[in-house]
């Protein structure tokens, strides 16, 4: 878990600290050599967000810079929305 994640789910009500890794576990990064992780395992916060950003980063798969899109996975649902 990184800090911010750390910091944040010691702060806020323990739901909302869930909904905000429910959340963030739903957004996939991923490369274009197919490798695809969640925000959340990336050490990021992704919650009540919308669009589909585009991060530049190293993929720990193939060690490549490139350009990773940021989606939904919409095999995974969280429970609570809010």
């Amino acid at each position: 878990m990184s800090f911010i994640q750390k910091v944040l789910k010691s702060v806020l009500p323990q739901r909302w600290a869930e909904s905000m890794e429910a959340n963030s576990r739903a957004w996939m990064v991923r490369c274009s050599c197919g490798f695809a992780q969640s925000v959340w395992d990336r050490g990021g916060i992704r919650w009540k967000a919308a669009g589909q950003p585009r991060r530049y980063m190293q993929c720990p798969q193939c060690g490549q810079w490139s350009w990773h899109t940021v989606t939904r996975d919409p095999s995974v649902a969280p429970s609570d929305q809010g």
